[in-house]
């Protein structure tokens, strides 16, 4: 395999993305999460949305043989959160911040939005695994959402409201 251009990861550092933390619980009910700025919507018919997992991640296993996950979309006061969910070798559910929610896993009440999915499929997606989850459940506030651009957390300015 071909090692990416520097200027590819340089370009693809320009893409603003969504900051999600996908949650699960693992047949010993244990919590597993990670960290994600590479989450969309796929399908709507029937609904569908796909998260990206490294397969060298501790969470891999879990993730690809999970049953169901939830996807919190990160609200701007979640930076700190992101930071521990994405950090290797740290208790990522030790401040207590998540809780049961959709489907009895984990999540951030106060997240932007919260999709809960069954597991529709894995697929290979190089150096990643493509989770393809079905939406059974979806939570939405008002919170303005945190973005992962250029190698670090931002937040969207306000947007006026129409006229």
């Amino acid at each position: 395999m071909t090692a990416p251009q520097p200027d590819f990861r340089q370009a693809m550092a320009t893409v603003p993305g969504p900051v999600v933390i996908a949650t699960t619980v693992d047949p010993l009910g244990r919590p597993w999460g990670f960290t994600a700025s590479s989450f969309t919507s796929l399908s709507a018919d029937p609904p569908l949305v796909l998260v990206c997992l490294d397969k060298k991640a501790s969470t891999h296993r879990a993730f690809s043989t999970c049953d169901r996950f939830l996807v919190n979309v990160l609200s701007a006061e979640h930076a700190e959160v992101a930071q521990r969910f994405a950090t290797s070798g740290t208790d990522r559910f030790a401040a207590a911040d998540t809780r049961p929610l959709e489907l009895g896993l984990p999540g951030l009440p106060d997240a932007t939005a919260r999709i809960a999915c069954t597991l529709h499929s894995v697929l290979d997606g190089g150096d990643h695994s493509i989770l393809v989850g079905r939406v059974v459940r979806t939570a939405v506030s008002q919170e303005p959402p945190l973005v992962y651009c250029r190698r670090g957390f931002t937040r969207l300015d306000p947007v006026p409201a129409a006229v």
